[in-house]
């Protein structure tokens, strides 16, 4: 199957989110800004929370953006050339898959926030924005960020129904959101580390 009747398929997107999912940019930058790998210190997770923890805001914040922009990019192009709803879910679903399981980096990545934030961005910059808004508030209700994110995750879906979101977002929510939320779950549940947001000690 040549590049051409992939994309027409419809294919290409979904698999071009998981290898752009897969990047792992915290690795990239923390071992060029400061020679580590940044899954062996910190939360153990290639995410930007731990890059701002062990190298500093700045080189954080760029991984953020790029993380965010691995969501926004497959999710975003597949929305613009008019593919179905199931392609579009699964191009915003696979970039998170790709980034908490990345392919080039031994299936041990980050949390999937940001790039989650990205693909809903891509689909409804207002619906991505109440995602956010979501998550800031559990975090804050919840005091610990693995817990309010696993009950953002969980509760996104419902919220964006309230808000009169029927379609895809909804439904991207849906499935990224439980993605998120057993990642959390499994992941940082009991964990007690220094929050980067909160700003105390857990």
């Amino acid at each position: 199957m040549n590049i051409q009747t992939m994309i027409s398929s419809g294919w290409f997107f979904p698999l071009l989110a998981y290898f752009a999912g897969s990047l792992p940019f915290s690795l990239w930058i923390t071992h060029l800004v400061a020679g580590i790998d940044i899954r062996d210190g910190g939360s153990g997770h290639a995410s930007t929370t731990n890059t701002i923890r062990q190298v500093g805001w700045f080189p954080g914040v760029i991984v953020l953006l790029l993380d965010i922009g691995k969501g926004f990019l497959p999710a975003y192009f597949a929305a613009l050339q008019g593919y179905s709803l199931p392609v579009i879910i699964l191009s915003a679903t696979l970039s998170v898959v790709g980034h908490c399981w990345p392919i080039f980096a031994q299936f041990r990545g980050g949390m999937g926030l940001a790039t989650a934030f990205g693909g809903f961005l891509a689909i409804d910059i207002m619906g991505g924005l109440i995602t956010l808004a979501v998550l800031i508030l559990m975090i804050f209700l919840y005091g610990h960020r693995a817990r309010g994110s696993a009950a953002a995750g969980i509760s996104i879906a419902p919220i964006l129904w309230l808000f009169g979101y029927r379609e895809v977002l909804f439904w991207a929510a849906l499935v990224v959101g439980w993605i998120v939320a057993v990642r959390f779950y499994q992941q940082d549940w009991h964990r007690e580390y220094e929050e980067v947001w909160l700003d105390r000690k857990e």
